[in-house]
């Protein structure tokens, strides 16, 4: 597992990377506490999307599961009229979830920044 200043380094290298960060978090499954999180808006509420979205993995691993699908999820995508909502699976049982202002980025920018600083973190 990583340690809290890698954590850390990691939203910071990734709000650095994308245009139009709002916010994110790395994400324990089990409790849905954020390990670490930033967000530049004050009314964005990390601990609640934490929360949420780690009921949204742990249901569709159910998911995965009732299908008997031999898979692993790795991804996860949300999309908003204003807003884009990625949950990336790190290791084990943490994902980093990231929100980003639609109009400021596209998709593969952010699935790209967001593979690469967890391909780093990973290495």
């Amino acid at each position: 597992m990583a340690t809290q200043d890698q954590l850390n380094a990691l939203i910071a290298d990734i709000a650095n990377d994308i245009n139009g960060f709002i916010g994110a978090s790395v994400v324990d499954v089990e409790s849905g506490l954020p390990l670490a999180s930033h967000s530049v808006r004050p009314d964005f509420d990390l601990d609640v999307a934490s929360a949420y979205n780690s009921e949204m993995v742990k249901n569709k691993r159910k998911t995965i599961d009732a299908l008997r699908l031999e898979a692993t999820l790795e991804d996860m995508l949300l999309t908003l009229d204003t807003q884009l909502h990625l949950i990336k699976m790190i290791e084990g049982d943490t994902f980093i979830y990231l929100a980003a202002d639609r109009q400021a980025t596209n998709l593969a920018l952010l699935r790209s920044a967001v593979n690469r600083h967890v391909a780093a973190l990973n290495a």
